[in-house]
């Protein structure tokens, strides 16, 4: 029984694979973000104090454990937090261990830029982080999107935080036409658990992390304390999904 459930897990990936083929196709280089961030920013931190052409480079742990921060090409205030180390994406193992960096939390404190982007303070419950799916991404390098949500996804988490716990439960309304699973964390929480851990935790045996999206959006409690809702949503064929968190974020910020 389990041999035929890896078998059918196995099929379910390599369809996955053939159907969103296309949607890479038109990509120039899948490496672009490694060679940016190994052969550019880290060697002109190491050896000018200046991590140019990105904004921020941290190897205090070492070059495996650091990360980079880097605008992006697409939106006026988006930017990517970009690990030094090799790591292809969501379904890398390493990721899911509890000492693995917390490259959500560097990334929630890199949102400065985005604010600095916009030319003023942004509000909590404006922000997100995502990471894309395996089938549902452009590079070959783990890189967590740092931008706002959109207008329209802020509200129905707003609307429907009651429904949101601390454990991973179906939100029963759609974002951005997908349906997702969320969970609420405080922000101490955030800072020490990791969210890929949380993730790994809730797969059943066998299951392809690749396959999963991860979105943390800033939100307001009902107290109006500050907190977090992580939510996950997963690729597959029908109906449509890439598992493209980033389809939550809006690369304007009003």
């Amino acid at each position: 029984m389990a041999g035929m459930k890896n078998l059918s897990c196995l099929v379910v990936t390599a369809v996955l694979l053939l159907a969103f083929a296309c949607a890479g196709c038109h990509r120039t280089d899948p490496d672009a973000l490694w060679k940016i961030v190994h052969e550019r920013c880290v060697p002109d931190q190491r050896e000018h104090n200046d991590p140019a052409p990105c904004v921020q480079v941290e190897l205090g742990e070492g070059e495996e454990r650091g990360y980079a921060v880097l605008k992006d090409r697409n939106g006026p205030y988006q930017y990517l937090l970009i690990p030094t180390g090799r790591i292809p994406g969501i379904e890398s193992p390493g990721l899911a261990a509890a000492s693995a960096p917390r490259y959500f939390a560097a990334a929630w404190r890199a949102r400065s830029y985005v604010e600095k982007g916009a030319g003023h303070p942004l509000p909590w419950d404006a922000l997100s982080l995502a990471i894309n799916s395996e089938y549902g991404r452009s590079q070959e390098q783990l890189h967590i999107h740092i931008d706002c949500l959109k207008a329209e996804v802020r509200m129905t988490l707003h609307a429907h935080l009651g429904q949101i716990g601390g454990q991973w439960a179906p939100l029963d309304v759609p974002l951005a036409g997908h349906r997702y699973r969320a969970m609420r964390l405080r922000p101490d929480q955030f800072e020490q658990i990791n969210p890929f851990e949380l993730l790994g935790r809730s797969l059943t045996t066998g299951e392809d992390p690749g396959r999963h999206t991860l979105v943390a959006a800033g939100v307001n409690f009902e107290d109006g304390s500050p907190g977090f809702v992580l939510l996950d949503d997963r690729a597959g064929l029908w109906p449509p999904d890439r598992g493209h968190g980033e389809d939550l974020q809006g690369h304007r910020c009003s």
